[in-house]
């Protein structure tokens, strides 16, 4: 999600998994949501469809280029929390579980996790895995990763995950054993993202404050080469990695900030291809005749974040009318460019696809519809006393998916007797909103695009939990307290999807925040290449060493 909102994680750091806006991604460090693509908008959308997968590679390459909307601030995988950082820390550092392009979690570096107990993981890690720079892991590398994002003087963007760790002791020449203060269902599926990787220790601590940004040294199938900043990163295949050889010798990615540039890019071949689409070139790149646009499975959800439950929006009937008259069906063709779908639920299908049939049954099917019904909007704002109260909307010029995302709700609101004010902020301060209480003074709410940072639902529902980072409105509610603290400790998938069913239906029941839209995942390959996953896994999987010839 480029241009992008920030995003939140659920349980992480505020500034953990968050893209930036794109237009100012540039300058920013930390933020708390995330938006999808940069770009504006199509009029004359097309409907799509999602792609498991693109053709596999039918042969090596010696080299294909990436576009990127913004140059990663840093390839510390303690702050690896956006888009750009992560697309390409991907394919250079690895974790003790993996994603798969089909949004399962399986073995990383650890070949093995146990839970002999409901407060203790034990990973056994890979025998012989080299570092690129020659050292040999150990389960000293893992203890000395896994600590540095618990040290309070990194300011790691992941130390949230590991608030309920007591100690990470090596067990064992290949062993690292976890000791939580409690258990926690949540902690071993972050093992799968940046927050669970394996470094050199002996580089890292040689590099020093170039860690990240001059050095880099893991286990990935690619190795860090040339990085010139302000224009482009290389990527050199690792000829001693451990698994399946990367098809490609060297990956390029061009870093271009301007949608129209990057699309530019692509249809003359400058560069291959690229994720995260501006949603104005989706027609564009369909009818350009150099390559194939596709959609993928993703964990990404468009809504509206109300961040204070003082005046109208203390009363839910003023939420559940705010919701009940926006027109989801409109912003998805004018904001989305027509991909996407309208929802009433704060988190997407992909999410729940451990969960029995009942449970998902459970999670949707009793929500609040997601049709417009302006008559009955404007009868819950009589029954409130509502009627002319005043609602303030942050609205940016980061992108159409929030502008008009935002003049929405303004529309929903105008129409059903609410006085609803724009606050335009600036797309170089748009980010604060999620960091900075000030920043949101004088704001009721405003346009977010969160994408899950592992493949379980509580990644976002536990930012309504009383004193979460993100529940900005501090909703407060024992029950729904209550409920989480359960979800944590229940290990078995079914067991704890059934409860978070009933945190999903108490969420959307009290409008927290107001649920827009599903946005899949957008790649664009042109006919050179193929064999990059079409869904979201490029976030935690070796995506660039699937990529190959076409031909």
């Amino acid at each position: 999600m480029p241009r992008s909102l920030p995003r939140s994680p659920g349980r992480r750091s505020l500034r953990r998994r968050c893209a930036l806006p794109a237009a100012a991604l540039a300058s920013f460090t930390l933020v708390a949501a995330c938006s999808g693509p940069p770009g504006g908008t199509s009029a004359t959308a097309r409907a799509y469809e999602l792609s498991a997968a693109t053709p596999a590679a039918g042969g090596e390459l010696a080299s294909f280029s990436w576009a990127l909307y913004a140059e990663p601030l840093t390839l510390d995988y303690i702050n690896a929390f956006d888009y750009p950082s992560n697309m390409i820390l991907s394919n250079v550092c690895e974790s003790l579980m993996r994603w798969t392009p089909q949004l399962t979690e399986v073995p990383g570096l650890a070949e093995k996790a146990s839970n002999p107990d409901p407060t203790t993981w034990v990973y056994d890690l890979r025998a012989g895995v080299h570092f690129h720079g020659g050292g040999v892991m150990t389960a000293d590398d893992a203890v000395y990763s896994l600590r540095r994002q618990m040290d309070p003087d990194n300011a790691a963007a992941w130390s949230t995950v590991f608030q309920n760790v007591d100690s990470v002791t090596r067990t064992g020449p290949l062993q690292v054993t976890v000791k939580l203060k409690s258990p926690d269902s949540q902690f071993p599926q972050y093992m799968a993202s940046a927050a669970g990787v394996v470094a050199d220790r002996a580089a890292v601590e040689a590099a020093g404050k170039d860690w990240g940004t001059g050095s880099v040294d893991c286990t990935g199938p690619y190795r860090l080469g040339r990085w010139n900043k302000g224009q482009s990163l290389e990527l050199e295949r690792f000829d001693d990695y451990w698994g399946t050889r990367a098809k490609s010798r060297e990956v390029v990615f061009q870093f271009l900030k301007d949608p129209s540039a990057r699309t530019s890019a692509m249809l003359s071949g400058e560069v291959d291809g690229g994720y995260l689409i501006p949603t104005e070139s989706y027609d564009r790149l369909r009818a350009g005749g150099t390559g194939n646009l596709y959609f993928g499975e993703s964990l990404s959800t468009v809504n509206v974040n109300i961040t204070t439950m003082k005046g109208p929006l203390g009363d839910v009937r003023v939420r559940r009318a705010l919701s009940m008259a926006l027109d989801r069906s409109g912003f998805v063709k004018a904001g989305l460019a027509g991909v996407g779908t309208v929802t009433g639920a704060l988190t997407g299908r992909p999410a729940w696809a451990a969960a029995s049939a009942d449970t998902r049954k459970a999670a949707f099917d009793d929500l609040p519809p997601a049709a417009q019904d302006l008559e009955q909007a404007r009868a819950l704002i009589r029954q409130a006393g509502a009627t002319g109260s005043t609602v303030t909307v942050a609205t940016s010029s980061i992108g159409q998916d929030v502008s008009l995302l935002a003049t929405a709700v303004q529309s929903a609101g105008t129409r059903i007797g609410l006085d609803v004010r724009l606050k335009t902020v600036a797309p170089d301060a748009y980010s604060a909103l999620f960091t900075d209480p000030k920043a949101r003074e004088g704001i009721d709410m405003f346009p977010e695009t969160y994408y899950l940072s592992i493949t379980d639902p509580m990644d976002l529902l536990a930012n309504f939990q009383t004193g979460s980072g993100q529940n900005y409105a501090e909703y407060s509610d024992p029950g729904y307290d209550s409920l989480v603290k359960q979800v944590q400790a229940t290990y078995d998938p079914a067991r704890r999807l059934a409860l978070e069913a009933k945190l999903q239906r108490q969420a959307a029941d009290q409008v927290l925040w107001i649920p827009v839209a599903d946005w899949p995942t957008s790649v664009f390959l042109n006919k050179r290449i193929t064999g990059a996953p079409t869904t979201i896994s490029y976030l935690y999987y070796p995506w660039a060493a699937d990529v190959g010839d076409a031909r």
